[in-house]
């Protein structure tokens, strides 16, 4: 690690309520337990709905929110995470890494944003940077080819699996898709 980025620890925190919002439920489950074990004090929401309720009970030190929820956007809750609690580090999370939504997300009161899928490490040094220092990059980035085949997925399955569906989406020939699919995950 350079000495551009001063790395906080968890102990150093009195609150170390994080809320985690994203509705990929497995992905939502293995970072909620990966983030208990760094010492966080961890709750889950899987909607833009549940996220606000959540925030009814508890003001949390830390969030880490997905933009792209089933029920709306992530900034919605991130909105209200800053109103009740200013001082909240909150993590923007997306498969759909763009500048625009960057912006935004930092504009209503994120501290940073990672593509997905991001892993605890990631996470944990993005919640527990300090806010005045720039960013490290990644120590492992995912090359380009595997973030062409993470969307590739993502598309597929949000499409229910229809491989016609997703090659008309993604406008790409069916059988190069099937291809694809057949592939392994590149590194």
């Amino acid at each position: 690690m350079t000495g551009s980025q001063k790395i906080i620890k968890i102990a150093e925190f009195d609150d170390k309520s994080l809320l985690i919002v994203d509705d990929d439920n497995p992905f939502r489950e293995r970072l909620a337990r990966a983030m208990e074990k760094k010492g966080f004090l961890v709750s889950q929401a899987e909607s833009v709905k549940r996220g606000l309720e959540v925030l009814k009970t508890i003001k949390p030190a830390f969030a880490v929110v997905d933009l792209r929820l089933g029920d709306g956007n992530g900034l919605e809750v991130v909105k209200e995470i800053q109103q009740t609690n200013s001082k909240s580090r909150i993590v923007m999370l997306t498969g759909y890494g763009n500048i625009p939504t960057a912006v935004a997300a930092i504009k209503e009161g994120a501290i940073d944003y990672l593509a997905k899928p991001a892993d605890a490490d990631d996470v944990e040094k993005a919640l527990l940077a300090d806010p005045n220092t720039k960013a490290e990059p990644p120590e492992n980035p995912m090359s380009a080819d595997r973030v062409k085949w993470e969307h590739i997925h993502r598309v597929f399955e949000l499409c229910n699996r229809n491989v016609s569906e997703t090659a008309r989406r993604l406008k790409m020939h069916r059988r190069t898709l099937q291809r694809i699919l057949s592939k392994r995950s590149p590194r």
